[in-house]
């Protein structure tokens, strides 16, 4: 079994997914001149980056991605949106994507589970857990027949599910505390080191709530 991944930039990579997803991952880096598919392989996962999802000049790429993110959630095949990805399987598929109002969420933060997560095959059983964000862009408004599956403050709409089988995530499941170094090393945050400590404390708690989620993706890639 092989998952199409698209990557955005170099800086946010597959990171943690690269070891737990298990199957064979064929990365697309259309920002180096490689070409978006029209089909996803048997699975399909839209990493993170630094653009806003509508911001098709600055990645001209982005209609591609929004395309083949909207007829792999047609085809249902097995589908994961994190951040970015999200954002633009959310626009791909009729929803809103919007400039954050209350700004920046950034570094270590609280998702909770709804009551629908307690029956999906990703998310049932985690409760309240952290999550690393990096985002100030919003899904607004999710597309017509979303199922809620996480929230947060101050942004409500965390994680939601499309059909039986595609998941969009606005925070960072993949980033290890390594990356999240490198993009606060990057950046203009305050308070930067106080950030980057925090992610790296919790790293058992990130491993220990997320891993089981990226391999459950992978079981339903699989067809298990």
């Amino acid at each position: 079994m092989r998952i199409t991944v698209i990557e955005h930039e170099a800086e946010a990579g597959l990171g943690y997914l690269s070891g737990w997803l298990g199957p064979v991952c064929d990365v697309v880096r259309p920002y180096r001149g490689e070409q978006v598919p029209e089909r996803a392989a048997d699975g399909l996962v839209v990493l993170g980056g630094e653009a806003a999802a509508w911001e098709d000049e600055r990645c001209p790429w982005l209609p591609a991605t929004r395309e083949l993110l909207r007829r792999s959630v047609l085809d249902g095949t097995p589908t994961l949106g994190v951040c970015l990805g999200a954002q633009l399987m959310t626009m791909a598929c009729g929803g809103a994507v919007e400039r954050g109002g209350d700004g920046l969420e950034v570094g270590l933060c609280e998702v909770t589970a709804l009551p629908e997560a307690a029956s999906d095959r990703l998310l049932a059983g985690i409760g309240t857990a952290v999550a690393i964000q990096y985002h100030q862009d919003v899904m607004a408004r999710l597309p017509e027949g979303a199922v809620p599956l996480m929230t947060g403050v101050p942004y409500p709409n965390q994680a939601y599910r499309l059909g039986e089988s595609a998941w969009a995530v606005q925070f960072h499941p993949e980033a290890t505390p390594g990356i999240f170094a490198s993009w606060a090393a990057g950046s203009t945050l305050e308070r930067a080191e106080e950030l980057v400590s925090a992610v790296r404390g919790a790293e058992d708690k990130l491993v220990s709530t997320w891993r089981p989620v990226a391999e459950a993706f992978a079981s339903v890639v699989r067809g298990d």
